[in-house]
């Protein structure tokens, strides 16, 4: 059968459309997908969070085309449970990584510091997005576990370039450091072990824009984790002379914030350069409050610090960038947490969050973009062996060991100052049973530490509050 012309010249036509809307749909990118994670932090050691001591302009110019997350929680008040709670989107206790994990010693259950790591099996994030194209790196601290079966390549990641311990030197290690801590070694891929020349930070954000650079023609997934500016506090003689009015380690914390801060900006400028700054979803937060012993970092105006279930223990800032979805500077009130990046990542990338077994978190998206109008959580529990907290609307219960829980209302009062427990006794017992009914859902620990080899500053419940905002 011979078509009329006319009908052929249609065909001809419909043709040419559908390959050129191919085409076009062939040239739409997913969205890259940018985490810059510092280690840390004080709360208010920042900046764009009121600290002029603290300078970190690019962070503050990232702030200003950011939606400002004012209520962002961790799941846990020290490094190791909060950066597994991030990475899989569910709270660690669900499958027993309710501390951290610790080189060269041995746990109550008899497991050494090697073999305490990210349970086997778990998807983490770059899991979740290879199936969806992305190629995925991470950067910097690990502290997912030091055994091999627990390597970045082995969860997930295509690429990884840093440490696999929890913390270590800025600067090159030396023969004997590295026999000592292994862990500390900077490792690119799997078992390429070779101490970069230069101060640490600096290097990370090297290697982040040459991941960018390299997969610029696809969608990426990279996770730039700092271990700056957790101890020891090392900073460059140049960061150091830039701080004014600052002595101690105040002095080097500020230093190696805008060592940081550099860092920050380099891959944000190299996303700019390359013209993918408009199709990046860029989240920068910190995975813990600040310790304000061992490295004097200050949480102002929250009570508390790392280790503890005081706001400023577990409450950190957080900035979202994401020019194609949301608008520029805005801030969000209601609480949300690290649960919540893994769907949001999900969802942004093309994915169903609603498929994400067991996930603890929500897609942000909608809640960010005003979409959704209410909470995105009712509810959030924190825990660590006997001590919990819960947070249920503007209501937070705290519960100690040794001592009567206590109650606030963080709208009213995030300073947690007037404990409410005398007030409202059976608020107290409603959310010490939800509390409770949550915990019964949890996994026992794979492992808790040894009683004499805990930090006792870092374990003690007592309030460090910063009466007024000192740099």
């Amino acid at each position: 059968m011979i078509l009329p012309i006319n009908c052929f010249r249609k065909f001809l036509v419909l043709v040419a459309a559908l390959c050129s809307a191919s085409n076009v749909v062939g040239q739409q990118k997913k969205p890259n997908i940018v985490l810059l994670f510092s280690d840390d932090a004080g709360y208010y050691d920042f900046g764009f969070q009121g600290n002029s001591g603290f300078p970190t302009p690019y962070l503050d110019e990232f702030a200003d085309e950011s939606v400002e997350l004012d209520q962002f929680y961790v799941t846990a008040a020290v490094c190791g449970p909060s950066r597994a709670g991030l990475l899989t989107g569910k709270y660690q206790q669900r499958f027993g990584f309710e501390e951290n994990n610790v080189p060269g010693i041995m746990s109550d259950s008899g497991l050494t510091g090697d073999e305490m790591g990210l349970p086997i099996g778990l998807n983490t994030i770059a899991d979740h997005l290879r199936p969806l194209g992305y190629r995925s790196m991470v950067i910097g601290k690990w502290h997912m576990g030091n055994a091999d079966k627990f390597h970045p390549l082995n969860r997930g990641f295509d690429e990884f370039y840093g440490f696999r311990g929890g913390a270590r030197s800025f600067w090159p290690l030396d023969e004997g450091q590295k026999a000592s801590r292994p862990e500390d070694r900077i490792e690119r891929g799997f078992g390429e072990f070779k101490e970069p020349e230069r101060y640490l930070t600096d290097v990370f954000a090297d290697e982040a824009c040459r991941f960018i650079r390299d997969n610029r023609d696809k969608p990426f997934f990279l996770y730039l984790s700092f271990n700056a500016v957790h101890t020891p506090l090392e900073a460059k003689e140049e960061d150091l002379v830039m701080i004014e009015g600052l002595s101690g380690k105040r002095k080097k914390m500020a230093a190696m914030t805008l060592a940081m801060d550099r860092a920050c900006g380099q891959v944000l400028n190299q996303l700019k350069e390359l013209g993918l700054d408009e199709n990046t979803l860029v989240v920068f937060t910190n995975d813990n409050g600040g310790p304000t012993d061992a490295s004097a970092a200050n949480n102002y105006p929250l009570s508390g610090t790392k280790a503890n279930h005081l706001e400023g223990g577990i409450r950190v800032p957080c900035l979202v960038r994401y020019p194609a979805g949301l608008s520029g500077r805005s801030s969000y009130s209601f609480p949300t947490s690290t649960l919540d990046l893994l769907p949001t990542f999900y969802a942004a990338a093309g994915g169903d969050p609603e498929v994400l077994e067991g996930s603890d978190g929500v897609n942000l998206l909608p809640y960010l973009s005003g979409e959704i109008a209410e909470r995105p959580h009712d509810k959030l529990f924190w825990k660590k062996e006997n001590r919990g907290a819960i947070r249920k609307g503007d209501w937070k219960l705290l519960r100690f060991p040794d001592r009567p829980a206590e109650l606030y209302n963080i709208r009213q009062d995030e300073r947690e100052e007037k404990n409410l427990a005398y007030d409202h006794p059976d608020m107290v017992r409603e959310l010490y049973k939800e509390l409770f009914e949550w915990e019964l859902s949890l996994e026992r620990p794979l492992w808790q530490l040894k009683r004499e080899y805990e930090g006792k500053g870092m374990e003690r419940m007592d309030r460090y509050r910063t009466q007024y905002p000192e740099n």
